[in-house]
């Protein structure tokens, strides 16, 4: 009786923590004695694991050339079907790869063990946990061919997978922050004609852009005559205005809404407010056309203008240059 408990102790001379029995309890009898934790599917046929590895290699080949592939048609000019199919062979062959290294060259198959003690585990279960993970690296190793090759494989893979952040553009350095406004810069309509203070009546607005570059994305601004209403002008802002006959007279406002960007173009007459059609944020522009109303959080800038020697309205500076805000909604480090 007594041998029959030693041998059911120790089989095959592993150790027993592997299948989650605790060395010198019994062997559980729901607990198979004859499983081999250790069988890979090309065990005692050097050939057939030979030819295993010349699979996997092949498969990984594909995404070593399918990177480059991808590499040179984003320097090409990036061809959206030719990158398409390049970044589809690149995953499907590294994919493959490792499937079949893992079916082939490791360990792979269902073994019964037991549930053990549920209790916080003792420092000899830690030990048999990391020598199950060394069970799993040692045929790993075993393979310096197809390591060495999926390092290649990996390092050319990643550099390729960089190539499409080209896609993204040029860095904005400090562009969100700046505006084609600048110091003398007429504004200008859309035909590119200038403006005199005396063409904009009372409550009158418009939209103007800086005469050197219209077309900038930051810089559509819009002139409101605001008249004899009484205007909120703090210390760091006065003379950014146009007084006309002593009164209020025009100012500059941003028209990009600090939300989400869409133009803040409705113009309420009777409250001086400034209404943005897309998700009604609504500014108070007698009051340093701060929000009132809806998803916006900051005000909209404003643009100090002055008038040239010929007459025409023009910039004193850009916005943030000025002290102001960068106009826009905001971004990754501006709230």
């Amino acid at each position: 009786m007594t041998d029959t408990i030693d041998e059911k102790q120790t089989p095959f001379a592993r150790n027993p923590r592997h299948f989650g029995i605790d060395p010198g309890e019994p062997w559980p009898d729901d607990v198979p004695m004859d499983q081999d934790d250790t069988r890979w599917r090309y065990q005692g046929d050097p050939k057939g694991a030979k030819k295993a590895e010349r699979r996997i290699a092949a498969a990984w080949t594909v995404t070593l050339l399918a990177s480059i592939g991808l590499a040179a048609v984003y320097v090409d000019g990036a061809n959206n079907q030719l990158a398409g199919l390049c970044w589809g062979l690149a995953f499907g062959g590294l994919g493959v790869g490792l499937i079949l290294w893992a079916r082939d060259l490791m360990p792979g198959h269902d073994v019964i063990a037991s549930r053990g003690h549920h209790n916080v585990s003792s420092e000899a279960d830690r030990i048999a946990v990391a020598e199950s993970l060394g069970r799993g690296l040692d045929p790993m190793a075993r393979r310096p061919f197809l390591l060495k090759m999926l390092g290649a494989v990996g390092g050319v893979f990643g550099l390729a997978i960089a190539f499409p952040i080209a896609s993204l553009g040029p860095r904005p350095h400090r562009n969100l922050y700046q505006t084609a406004w600048g110091k003398g810069v007429r504004a200008v309509t859309q035909d590119g004609t200038p403006i005199r203070p005396s063409e904009l009546p009372v409550n009158g607005i418009l939209t103007v852009f800086p005469e050197t570059n219209p077309s900038d994305a930051l810089s559509p601004t819009l002139l409101i005559n605001l008249g004899d209403a009484d205007y909120d002008t703090p210390p760091e802002r006065v003379g950014w205005n146009i007084p006309i006959d002593g009164k209020t007279g025009i100012v500059a406002i941003s028209k990009i809404c600090t939300h989400a960007g869409c133009p803040a173009s409705l113009y309420n007459v009777v409250t001086h407010q400034l209404v943005c059609p897309c998700h009604y944020s609504t500014f108070d522009v007698l009051h340093l056309c701060q929000p009132i109303f809806g998803p916006a959080s900051r005000g909209l800038p404003q643009l100090p203008i002055a008038v040239d020697a010929q007459g025409f309205i023009v910039a004193q500076a850009d916005y943030s240059r000025a002290g102001g805000a960068p106009v826009g909604p905001g971004f990754w480090n501006r709230g």
